[in-house]
């Protein structure tokens, strides 16, 4: 484009990277130098719409279909991304109809799609009309959860669990911090609720760099459910610990700052330069590793090893919309075998009397549960020890 790019071409150009090119959301966002060249309020919005359609793709789908004699052409993919922006606007963010239908209409103008402006023109009237009817009629945890993943979660947790889940997912995570101390003090400075594991919750938006605390290393980002394993440890103070697979740090951060010696170890420079960078702001004293867990030892057995073990990541998806958009069944089973050969190679850092935690941030069981039955199956020499409820400060439920 000859002009500067706006919130929503740049969006238009987002949905392509994930739905065609199979692109993680996050890193599409980071090599995207339109996306660089927007303002901050118009980032954030550029990122709102791509998220929206995303977790709500299965119902917008419907929807345009609904008003379709026929399915859009192949070569008119992007047409169907247009309508896609557009419908997310008219119904999810309460976008005014004129905006959001003459905007699209532009959009297709401005991509040589002219022969098209009358058919984004007539579906988004149209659902301008009709389309919150429409969208109350539509079970939205259903239509917006890939079959594989609902028929694995029904499975796993029974269907009213399930669909529990998917629900979750149609709302925008919050913003979770983690506190190195003063929680009461920082509460209040940065408008959160404590919740009972610790974690300070906020609601999600604004810009972090601006938060009371942040250039301090008061804190650091991390969601409620990842802040537990390294907690499970107990006392730190003195104690060596390897953290594998350990970017982009949150945890890190957690074990040293309780006192721990850390050895960091990840294989991808590029997230193990996001630790670093994190860890500098916190001036929290940490070795870091650029290596394959797989291969990498320790000059000698530790006695403990926290292992973030590399997932499908299905149970992240309220922060991370473009899973269910990316992930297949054979990425979980080939996952499972990563696992399975990272957990043995975290037995091996270990010495006798030692402590593994595993955890990962997938809800399939073949990623969680058999896998830790596969190790006793295969006679590893460790033993399971149960998480008491009142070590993470949640109640049992």
């Amino acid at each position: 484009m000859s002009e500067a790019p706006t919130a929503r071409h740049v969006a238009l150009d987002l949905i392509g990277a994930v739905l065609r090119r199979k692109r993680p959301l996050d890193d599409a966002i980071e090599d995207s130098p339109a996306m660089h060249q927007l303002p901050g309020r118009d980032r954030a919005f550029s990122r709102l719409l791509v998220a929206t359609v995303l977790r709500r793709l299965g119902q917008i789908d419907a929807l345009i279909a609904d008003c379709l004699n026929m399915p859009l052409a192949p070569r008119a993919a992007l047409v169907q991304d247009i309508l896609r922006l557009g419908v997310a606007q008219l119904l999810f963010l309460r976008t005014p109809p004129h905006a959001a239908v003459a905007t699209s209409v532009d959009i297709a103008h401005s991509c040589g799609f002219v022969s098209h402006k009358g058919l984004v023109n007539a579906v988004l009237r149209r659902l301008s009309v009709e389309g919150t009817g429409r969208v109350d009629e539509q079970d939205a945890a259903r239509l917006n959860t890939p079959d594989w993943l609902w028929q694995s979660w029904s499975r796993t947790y029974g269907e009213a669990t399930a669909r529990a889940i998917a629900t979750a997912h149609l709302r925008e995570a919050p913003l979770d911090l983690t506190l190195r101390d003063d929680a009461e003090t920082w509460r209040a400075r940065l408008e959160g609720v404590l919740l009972p594991t610790g974690t300070l919750r906020r609601a999600a938006g604004g810009a972090l760099a601006t938060l009371p605390g942040y250039t301090d290393g008061v804190w650091w980002v991390q969601d409620a459910a990842a802040a537990l394993p390294a907690r499970l440890f107990g006392d730190l103070a003195g104690r060596e610990v390897v953290d594998l697979c350990a970017a982009p740090g949150g945890k890190t951060a957690q074990l040293a700052a309780a006192g721990a010696r850390v050895t960091a170890v990840d294989r991808s420079t590029r997230r193990l330069e996001r630790l670093v960078a994190n860890i500098e702001r916190l001036k929290l004293p940490v070795e870091t590793v650029g290596a394959d867990a797989l291969s990498w030892r320790p000059s000698h057995p530790v006695e403990a090893v926290l292992l973030d073990a590399p997932c499908s990541t299905t149970g992240a998806i309220r922060r991370h919309p473009d899973v269910p958009h990316l992930k297949l069944p054979e990425d979980v089973a080939r996952l499972s075998a990563v696992q399975e050969n990272l957990l043995q190679a975290a037995i091996d850092m270990l010495r006798p009397g030692g402590t593994l935690i595993y955890c990962t941030c997938s809800l399939e069981p073949e990623e969680g549960p058999e896998r830790i039955e596969s190790l006793f199956y295969a006679g590893a020499p460790v033993d399971r020890r149960e998480i008491e409820p009142d070590e993470i400060g949640a109640a049992p439920e």
